[in-house]
């Protein structure tokens, strides 16, 4: 479908101050193994499946949040790489093969190993990319590109990233430890992100990733995250809400009880709503769509057979895209069972079923 109005940063606009546009945004993301299916369907080698298909162009500003620890391969074959991470982490990584991580060990086992950590989340201008900035910043602009800030902070990072399981013991026993690895890490991210901002690179949005769901329920209570994690969240909101961007917050699994929490921090969207794990978008949409935008919803588990996705997309799409405060996305991202030209499909559906005209 052709015949676009507005730019993505047009359309964004009004879908978080839940007003209609010509369309529904459609911004997902595909596996890397995805990409490289791509690539042998058909996909250009500059890997831009965004123009290829005629997404929305979404640009990430993204500063360097980590410990910054060096980087090393421990071993490495055909099938597998080991190697140490820049948060301190040893993993596994699968090659050619769509999985998680294994991690096998991590730097942060007490507080002196955090406090070393710590003395490294230090502010500093070599953490932002300038080059980049200084050479694509204009081209977002003229374009009408959405440009989000990506902070890096709470939960996920730390349990996933730094600390690994003994994060959840530490949640309950030690929480004073966990407020100030959190806190830390906030103010990393709005100190850099003050230092983009104030060298004239300002951007629309502000996320952050916090997986704090599995299948069925929460990592945590409610109480357990007004506790340890909402303060830091509400900062982060706050910060973004007075320099004029929205909040978009990442969690994966089933966070329905966390909802009513997440929009009193400031969140604006929320993305996944990972069906699979028990997420009803037209039920979030119900009850909170005059409060909170949507970004996600349609159950990747639907894409085998195509039409069962078709199905879904004409189920969802047409509920969520009321009076805005909507962007068309899968629950999680694409896989690699999704042929370029299955996905071009869902591409050209998402923007017809999207259309508000």
């Amino acid at each position: 479908m052709s015949g676009d109005t507005m730019t993505t940063r047009e359309r964004m606009r009004r879908m978080f101050a839940h007003q209609e546009a010509d369309r529904v945004p459609v911004v997902d993301h595909p596996w890397p193994t995805t990409i490289e299916r791509w690539e042998r369907e058909g996909l250009p080698a500059d890997g831009d499946y965004v123009a290829y298909l005629g997404m929305d162009r979404v640009q990430r500003i993204m500063a360097d949040l980590t410990p910054r620890f060096p980087e090393e391969t421990v071993e490495e074959t055909d099938e597998f790489r080991i190697h140490t991470s820049q948060w301190g982490a040893t993993k596994k990584d699968w090659k050619h093969t769509a999985s998680t991580p294994q991690h096998l060990d991590f730097f942060v086992k007490d507080r002196a190993s955090w406090e070393m950590v710590k003395q490294r989340l230090q502010p500093d201008r070599d953490r932002i990319p300038w080059a980049t900035l200084k050479s694509e910043y204009k081209k977002w602009r003229e374009a009408g590109d959405w440009i989000t800030a990506g902070f890096w902070f709470g939960f996920e990072v730390t349990y996933s990233h730094m600390i690994g399981v003994p994060f959840f013991l530490m949640m309950s026993e030690d929480p004073e430890w966990v407020q100030d690895i959190v806190t830390t890490m906030v103010d990393l991210s709005i100190a850099q992100y003050d230092m983009i901002w104030e060298a004239g690179y300002e951007f629309d949005q502000v996320n952050w990733w916090n997986d704090m769901g599995f299948k069925g329920k929460p990592f945590m209570s409610p109480k357990m995250y007004r506790e340890l994690f909402k303060p830091a969240d509400r900062k982060a909101a706050e910060w973004a809400h007075r320099h004029g961007c929205v909040v978009h917050y990442h969690s994966c699994g089933n966070v329905t009880q966390m909802v009513p929490d997440l929009i009193d921090a400031g969140v604006d969207m929320l993305n996944p709503l990972e069906v699979k794990a028990g997420m009803d978008p037209l039920a979030l949409k119900a009850e909170f769509g005059d409060r909170l935008a949507f970004h996600g919803g349609l159950n990747a588990m639907c894409y085998e057979p195509p039409e069962a996705m078709w199905a879904e997309m004409q189920r969802v799409i047409p509920v969520m895209m009321q009076n805005g405060g909507y962007v068309i996305a899968t629950d999680h991202s694409i896989p690699d069972n999704v042929s370029l030209e299955q996905f071009r499909q869902f591409v050209r559906l998402a923007k017809e079923i999207g259309s508000y005209k």
